[in-house]
């Protein structure tokens, strides 16, 4: 493997990382407009296993807007981030798609002053486009929750 492969690989996996930071940003400040950039125009995301809904991500990024609504105060912290480039043409090239595996602490505050708190993992699936890395797909698996 060459050098510049390797520069070209970890300055995808920072632009993954930072797509991924940016998701977690976009729903704790209820960024919905900033939450539908981050996905490809085909792009869907699946809450079901956290008792939400799956489908287009704008669709999804309506329900969000509505349902956090109920979480005035939220905080996602997305860890233990495992990236996986595809390399279309073997190792000694850079990837177009990258799947994302990562853990995730969702600690909120309800509107009624209680706190919630869960966890579980996530499964991006990303693709680069013209426009830099974006989400094909977020899969949220609730492993855990605490409430009031």
């Amino acid at each position: 493997m060459t050098q510049r492969v390797d520069l070209a690989n970890v300055m995808d996996r920072l632009a993954i990382d930072d797509l991924v930071t940016g998701y977690a940003a976009a729903v704790d400040d209820a960024d919905w407009t900033s939450y539908r950039a981050l996905f490809t125009p085909d792009g869907r995301a699946d809450y079901s296993g956290s008792g939400g809904i799956e489908g287009p991500a704008p669709e999804v990024a309506d329900w969000l807007e509505r349902t956090m609504g109920l979480f005035p105060v939220r905080q996602h912290l997305i860890v233990n981030r495992r990236v996986t480039l595809h390399r279309p043409g073997g190792y000694a090239e850079t990837g177009d798609a990258a799947d994302v595996r990562a853990d995730y602490v969702n600690p909120m505050r309800m509107t009624s002053g209680d706190d919630f708190v869960c966890g579980g993992r996530y499964a991006f699936t990303a693709r680069r486009t013209t426009d830099g890395w974006r989400l094909r797909s977020v899969v949220v698996e609730e492993r855990w929750r605490r409430l009031p």
